[in-house]
């Protein structure tokens, strides 16, 4: 790697991150004109008009960064970086962000039944392995896993998307983790799209973290936003978890360690859907006991628990890195599943004795 590659990284952050500053306070903008903002009930945390728009910003301006960072690459190196795999896999990756995208937008503006939204997740899912991206060490169950993974990934960045900063802080680390990894192995096409995320989501957390509602600079991805993310998150970590000899001896383990960046959402929905369908309720309607409900209800403000299960999701990430040259794949899975539900349970107790203490004080009154 020399100084031509990381000039092209910096521009890579660079034109995301001005691309997603500029366009983000136009959809803002308009959204308040137009009053296009999320709806507010009993389920939602916040209480005032907000735009869910935001992840409009997200499809194009990745599309047009990524396409003129490739662009002068083959222009300084004088032949195409894409190959015929690298090709097939990009362009794929495109129709089903695509795809994504129109649902996405549907469904932020007049709604979209979520068996819809299935199909589309599936179609985006079949779609990938065509292209030749898919667990193929898995043999005959490498492309029904990588379906089902697809569709996973995407609704866990979606449910996890439900306080200021969560989804996207989840995901800037892992596009970070995912850029530092491919840039390692000198996969620079992946590296590329990874930084191209990266560098604009930053604009969109700070309006979403740090915007005023009053100013109309405060804005929510919607759906047309995680499912943008959640589809380029599963790219990168199918990407990672295939085999490659180069890969495996640089990065062992390197399943354990994509998924792990991953791990709060997607444990989070197992979690949730156990406990819907324990209780006799439908798994794909929405309620409050996802993670960050849990972390509110012990009395942290929104950006508390954003901060919380962010630095939580980081240590796992950090943990698994370490633990991988020590124990083995299913060994490290276990570990972090009996860790996640020794958190939940202890977070659990907490709020039953919180309650319980203010019951006792209304009685007392």
């Amino acid at each position: 790697m020399d100084i031509f590659h990381f000039i092209e990284f910096a521009f890579t952050v660079i034109v995301g991150w001005t691309l997603s500053a500029m366009v983000l306070p136009r959809i803002s903008l308009v959204s308040f004109r137009r009053r296009l903002f999320d709806s507010v009930d009993e389920r939602k945390l916040h209480t005032a008009h907000i735009p869910r728009l935001g992840g409009i910003a997200f499809f194009p301006c990745i599309t047009v960064t990524v396409s003129l960072v490739i662009i002068g690459y083959n222009l300084r190196v004088g032949y195409n970086i894409l190959d015929m795999d690298l090709t097939n896999s990009l362009l794929s990756m495109l129709c089903c962000l695509f795809i994504l995208y129109l649902i996405g937008m549907m469904d932020d503006l007049i709604g979209v039944r979520y068996r819809s939204k299935f199909v589309g997740q599936i179609l985006c899912g079949i779609l990938l392995p065509i292209s030749g991206l898919y667990f193929d060490n898995l043999h005959y169950l490498g492309i029904p896993f990588t379906v089902f993974l697809i569709v996973y990934i995407l609704n866990a960045i979606n449910l996890i998307d439900g306080i200021d900063g969560l989804a996207s802080g989840l995901s800037i680390i892992s596009f970070l983790a995912f850029s530092c990894m491919f840039i390692r192995l000198q996969w620079w096409m992946y590296s590329f799209i990874s930084l191209a995320a990266f560098s604009v989501l930053l604009p969109f957390f700070y309006y979403n973290v740090y915007g005023k509602i009053h100013r109309g600079r405060k804005i929510f991805m919607g759906d047309t936003g995680s499912l943008t993310i959640g589809m380029l998150l599963a790219m990168m970590v199918i990407r990672l978890s295939m085999s490659d000899p180069v890969k495996e001896s640089l990065f062992p383990g390197g399943i354990v360690i994509a998924f792990s960046f991953l791990i709060i959402p997607m444990l989070d929905v197992i979690r949730v859907v156990i406990h819907r369908l324990r209780n006799g309720k439908n798994p794909f309607l929405p309620d409050r006991n996802h993670i960050h409900h849990k972390f509110i209800a012990l009395g942290m403000s929104q950006r508390k628990a954003m901060v919380s299960i962010v630095i939580m999701a980081a240590l796992f990430a950090l943990g698994n890195c370490f633990l991988i040259h020590c124990l083995s794949v299913t060994s490290l899975f276990l570990l972090d599943v009996a860790i996640w539900t020794v958190i939940h349970c202890y977070i659990t107790v907490k709020i039953n004795r919180k309650h319980r203490a203010e019951k006792s004080t209304i009685q007392k009154r």
